[in-house]
């Protein structure tokens, strides 16, 4: 799979290019598998050296997410691979 920024990619898409090649489709997620995901959140504090903080602002900002969102994004994909699905409360 190929990688572009999300500018790039949102302009793709709005100038009607094929974006297919930009897209995980193994990774994608039913609708009605998601809706069955607890949407409530809890906080939870991480400490992480620097040097992860770093990369995880490198791979965020290649991508055009925030450090939060690829940490949640990653965490997600990674507990679905362990699990096989994703899980529902």
């Amino acid at each position: 799979m190929k990688t572009i920024t999300a500018k790039e990619f949102d302009e793709k898409f709005n100038n009607s290019e094929d974006v297919a090649e930009y897209l995980d489709f193994g990774a994608a997620v039913r609708l009605k598998d998601v809706k069955k995901l607890k949407t409530e959140t809890k906080k939870v504090n991480v400490d992480f050296p620097e040097w992860i903080v770093e990369s995880l602002d490198k791979e965020a900002k290649k991508i055009g997410v925030t450090r939060q969102s690829i940490i949640k994004m990653w965490i997600a994909q990674r507990l679905k691979e362990e699990t096989g699905h994703l899980q529902a409360s």
